[in-house]
């Protein structure tokens, strides 16, 4: 199959596509008539890939540059021929062809290519990887190499995906690449394995935790759902909860009623249904609801409410 055709850009044009792409952005260069920018690009799903050959420049994202209602995203850099140098929550890692390293874009970065180089990089969604912002804070601007342990297996996958950009449309793309970047959780688990109060097995149950939180809405949220986003068994799930002292049915359900909860209290929602305000957390049988609400908080929804207001 011939390989998409590349659009070359210079500084200007490479400036706006970049800050239109990744948000507002600091791209320099000591040479700004001889800088030049080869891309290829592929979207799947609300992901995107760039293929990028460059000549050397320097990028940063600013605290000035980040606005708190944007979306978090991550960006994945693998690098392909050339060295980067990537910086960001004070930590600072040289990525060399074979390496790679994730950033987030609503905490500031900087990105120094010195010569020219061959990179690609993953933009996606942050809620992908279904884990804390302090988990995130851990293993940014760190690196993992294809000679080293699990990145053996992480890096010559992405290597396959920039290599074979071209046919990366479709569902079936969107799958394979939702679980390249799912996959890379485990990889990045050693690091947090590393980080006080961390380790691979709270990782999951954090990753858990996270997705709920997400999807609490989803009337279909189980253990099924929570396995097969996670790429693990029911079994390994359920035992993760289990070593919490909980199950996951017994967290949805009080996560569900916490937030039904703060809702019949909030003055701006006084004028919801608690029907309505239950649906919102995936609730839609109301005797069930107040059954539930009843034993965690001994009150009715309606008499909690009438409470509140009242006092």
């Amino acid at each position: 199959m011939p390989q998409l055709p590349a659009t070359t850009l210079d500084l200007t044009r490479w400036r706006m596509a970049s800050r239109s792409i990744f948000g507002q952005l600091s791209v320099d260069t000591d040479d700004p008539d001889a800088f030049e920018v080869e891309l290829r690009t592929a979207t799947a799903g609300d992901v995107s890939l760039f293929d990028m050959r460059t000549s050397p420049h320097t990028v940063a994202r600013r605290a000035e540059h980040i606005d708190a209602a944007d979306v978090p995203y991550c960006k994945l850099s693998l690098q392909i021929q050339g060295t980067s140098t990537m910086r960001q929550d004070g930590r600072e890692c040289t990525l060399e062809p074979g390496d790679l390293a994730l950033y987030v874009t609503q905490r500031p970065y900087e990105l120094e290519y010195t010569h020219d180089q061959h990179s690609l990089v993953v933009h996606f969604p942050q809620s992908y990887l279904h884990l804390t912002p302090f988990q995130l804070e851990a293993i940014t601007a760190r690196t993992v190499s294809r000679d080293q342990g699990l990145g053996r297996v992480m890096v010559p996958l992405f290597e396959q995906l920039a290599e074979n950009i071209d046919v990366l449309e479709g569902p079936h793309a969107v799958a394979l690449v939702q679980s390249a970047l799912n996959m890379l959780v485990t990889v990045f688990a050693s690091e947090l394995d590393s980080q006080p109060g961390m380790n691979s097995e709270n990782l999951l149950f954090e990753q858990a935790q996270q997705f709920i939180d997400q999807n609490i809405g989803n009337s279909d949220l189980g253990p099924q759902m929570i396995a097969d986003a996670l790429f693990v068994s029911v079994r390994q799930l359920h035992a993760r909860f289990a070593a919490q002292k909980t199950t996951i049915g017994g967290h949805i359900r009080a996560k569900r009623l916490e937030h039904i909860r703060e809702d019949l209290a909030n003055p701006l929602m006084k004028q919801d249904s608690i029907a309505t305000i239950s649906a919102r957390y995936g609730l839609h049988d109301a005797s069930q609801v107040s059954r539930a609400f009843k034993s965690e908080f001994r009150d009715s929804p309606s008499a909690f409410r009438a409470r509140v207001f009242q006092s």
